[in-house]
């Protein structure tokens, strides 16, 4: 029996040596390049993936995180695009730009270009860039990878300085004794594994399950620029750090508690000698930008996407349904009355999330679609139909680059359409969605979070336009009724409310045609052939009316 286990010991450790060893080979080409602070993901996916629950469920952290906006970050071809268009507006500009754009997207390259006291190239380190071979290009093209947010030292987050990119990383220790921090305490032996494989030692660190941990990247303060592409003002751009800490889920849940949710059983995090731990977080880093994730799929070999078609398939359909989980947000029709030739309908949409919905960047936008039906089937009715060009029906903003529909408390004619979204603009008033150009909001009624005072709320954050008038739009919620002329027609009515959502509104995608760029012609023409692919149906509520 004791050369049984012996046996079974030995071949346990020659797989294990047989899984580590593309490791220590990629390690030790590594430890010869310029850029020894970071290393690609590829030095932790030998043994951070085949990790299943006993149910079956593949939870491997590098299979799951090589799926997720986080690792395609520098491949997002509107993030490529929209760098492409501030350039082009901004052109004196541009090398700080560059640098600036890289902080969250191509952030292992950028940190280690900034102690070396040289700027960040976006395009030369992508894909066919002048720079694609460097071990740089290797870098910035690994997105927000593994040896990036598990070095990120607890030293000052969520202090001011910390934010837009302000992490600190260790730039002192050597290869070889370079910490990460993970969640679990980890023995002697298992450290010295890790650090001979990935020249790095795992130490346990509270805070890489903090919120502020992700706020030094979520984030974002821009500087407009005016003559001479010089600073003339900021834009709070986006803010849900901030949103959460004004919640109730600020004293109750973090970022990584809904993003990075934890298997519901034990499950081991290495494949190498690893111990079936409860608590293990998941690398899904569920978001809502569905659409881009399958334009990474569908334009892979353009994209030079790593991530299997699969993986970025069922990415896309997790994301998909934590929206529809009731997670994010719901509508319910409270009311539908018929009295003297008009109907009235009451709604009230809701937010579940710990931040304003939707949150950060500017082109998300939700709203609502509601359809009367008469008793013969007939429309009566439709305010926000979505198109299959990706614009909205009656919105103002879809149709002119210059104008955009208000908050509503009432609606009562199909040209109108309740949107809850953020309007931007330049020091001169006028709309933009060029986030180095603008300086302002005129317009921002996304959906608050349970706890959230809007009259105490910091000017950062503030609810802006009518809706900050609106008592019926509060914390968790907004009201809204429809009167509807039905004329002539008869009941019963059914009344239909669908609550959609867009990762990339129309205006935003749209006002990138202009632009005579390769990255923003590109983005134009995907956008174009995937629009009606690029909203969801998040939510669905149906009521009939009771005759009079």
């Amino acid at each position: 029996m004791q050369i049984l286990k012996k046996l079974h010991l030995m071949a346990r450790s020659l797989a294990c040596l047989l899984l580590l060893l593309p490791v220590l080979v990629a390690t030790t080409a590594f430890a010869q390049s310029t850029h020894p602070l970071f290393k690609t993901s590829d030095n932790c996916m030998a043994c951070h993936n085949g990790l299943f629950t006993q149910a079956g469920e593949d939870v491997s952290l590098g299979a799951n995180w090589s799926a997720t906006m986080m690792a395609n970050s520098a491949r997002d071809p509107y993030w490529q695009a929209t760098v492409r268009r501030e350039i082009l507006d901004h052109p004196e500009a541009s090398a700080e730009i560059q640098h600036e754009c890289a902080t969250c997207h191509m952030p292992m390259a950028r940190y280690q270009a900034k102690t070396e006291n040289r700027k960040t190239e976006v395009f030369a380190n992508l894909p066919g860039g002048s720079a694609s071979d460097t071990d740089e290009a290797l870098l910035a093209q690994d997105g927000v990878s593994c040896s990036l947010c598990h070095q990120i030292t607890p030293e000052g987050l969520g202090t001011p300085a910390s934010l837009v990119g302000g992490f600190h990383v260790d730039t002192t220790a050597k290869l070889g004794e370079r910490v990460v921090y993970g969640p679990f305490e980890i023995d002697a032996g298992h450290q010295e594994i890790m650090r001979s494989a990935a020249g790095h030692k795992p130490q346990a660190g509270a805070h890489i399950q903090n919120s502020e941990l992700c706020a030094s990247c979520h984030t974002l303060i821009t500087d407009a620029l005016g003559a001479s592409d010089k600073p003339i003002g900021k834009l709070f751009e986006q803010m849900p750090y901030q949103e959460w800490q004004h919640s109730s889920y600020a004293n109750s849940q973090s970022c990584q508690d809904c993003h990075m949710p934890q298997v519901d059983s034990a499950v081991p995090i290495s494949a190498v000698l690893g111990q079936a731990r409860d608590g293990v977080n998941r690398h899904d880093f569920r978001g809502g930008n569905f659409f881009i994730q399958r334009m990474l799929n569908r334009y892979r070999n353009e994209l030079a996407v790593t991530a299997s078609s699969q993986a970025l398939e069922n990415a896309a359909n997790r994301t998909e349904a934590h929206l529809k989980s009731g997670a994010a947000g719901n509508i319910t029709i409270d009311s539908v009355d018929v009295q003297n030739g008009t109907l009235e309908a009451a709604l009230t949409v809701t937010n579940a999330g710990g931040h304003k919905l939707p949150t950060a960047y500017p082109s998300r936008r939700l709203w609502i679609q509601l359809t009367v039906h008469n008793a013969a089937g007939a429309v009566v009715f439709e305010s926000g139909r979505f198109n299959n060009n990706g614009a909205i029906e009656g919105n103002d903003n879809d149709s002119d680059k210059n104008r955009y529909e208000p908050h509503y408390n009432v609606i009562d004619d199909p040209e109108q359409v309740q949107i809850y979204e953020a309007i931007v603009a330049g020091a001169d008033g006028a709309l933009t969605t060029s986030l180095l150009t603008a300086t302002q909001y005129l317009k921002d009624n996304r959906l608050l979070p349970l706890g959230f005072d809007k009259v105490s709320a910091d000017p950062t954050i503030a609810v802006t336009g009518n809706a900050a008038q609106d008592d019926d739009f509060t914390d968790g919620r907004d009201s809204i009724g429809y009167k509807i002329a039905i004329n002539n027609n008869d009941g019963p009515f059914t009344v239909d409310a669908t609550l959609r959502f867009q990762p990339i509104g129309y205006r935003w995608a749209d006002n990138l045609g202009a632009y005579a760029a390769p990255e923003t012609q590109r983005f134009y023409e995907w956008y174009t052939a995937m629009a009606s692919e690029s909203a969801l149906a998040m939510a669905h509520a149906q009521a009939r009316s009771v005759q009079p």
